[in-house]
């Protein structure tokens, strides 16, 4: 079943949330949008996040192109993402540290439950999750996420900070993609039909927000094996 929410022009992201006038968009089938589920979390989240951070630090990851990514990131669980002249790929180890990333907190892992359950989708315990920093200005384009071995298992998304204009496009790249804006809490599933659309985030814009000043973080849950 299909569900309607809101898309923004890049513009719009500058106005609060109750000057807004969103144009109701229809979401493709397996795409899944739950808006502000993850607020009652986020304290956890995020300090669950510095402690990550603590061990793992944030770091800005070159692309086989040799191009240094807008991001900076770090990982926890059984595999973290990695990127650098040899490509895209999982790794068990931190190449920073060379140690073993850290473990799901038990925090993350009972979001990603709840909200597969609020939106009657199999649970599945997430052996990745990937945690973007996202400072003003920062941006990630359109990509797949394919270096996964299964893809029957969900993309679970889940925005923290500054919004954000996310980019939901089709199943190639020359589909013009649809703009949603999420903010504090929101959560984006791709799972089923949806699992492998193209998808991104525009260039965040200026902002503050009480618990993460300025910056957007997100976590993304993985079932890399």
């Amino acid at each position: 079943m299909t569900r309607l929410i809101h898309a923004m022009h890049t513009t719009d992201i500058f106005t609060t949330p109750e000057d807004l006038a969103p144009t109701p968009i229809e979401l493709p089938a397996g795409t899944h949008y739950l808006k502000g589920f993850a607020c009652q979390y986020a304290a956890e989240l995020n300090a669950a996040i510095q402690h990550i951070a603590t061990y793992s630090p944030f770091r800005q990851v070159m692309t086989p192109s040799g191009k240094k990514m807008s991001v900076t990131m770090t990982n926890c669980g059984t595999y973290g993402w990695i990127s650098d002249r040899y490509g895209y790929r999982y790794s068990t180890l931190d190449p920073l540290s060379h140690q073993h990333w850290l473990a799901l907190p038990s925090c993350f892992i009972e979001l990603v439950n709840a909200a597969l359950s609020h939106e009657h989708l199999p649970n599945y315990l997430p052996d990745a999750c990937l945690i973007n920093n996202y400072s003003v200005g920062a941006k990630m384009g359109l990509h797949q996420d394919k270096d996964e071995k299964n893809f029957t298992y969900p993309i679970v998304s889940v925005s923290l900070g500054l919004p954000a204009l996310f980019l939901l496009g089709g199943l190639t790249r020359n589909i013009t993609p649809r703009r949603i804006l999420l903010q504090h809490g929101d959560i984006i599933i791709l799972a089923a039909s949806s699992r492998l659309r193209f998808h991104g985030v525009l260039p965040i814009q200026p902002g503050y927000h009480p618990e993460l000043q300025a910056q957007r973080i997100n976590l993304t849950f993985r079932k890399v094996t």
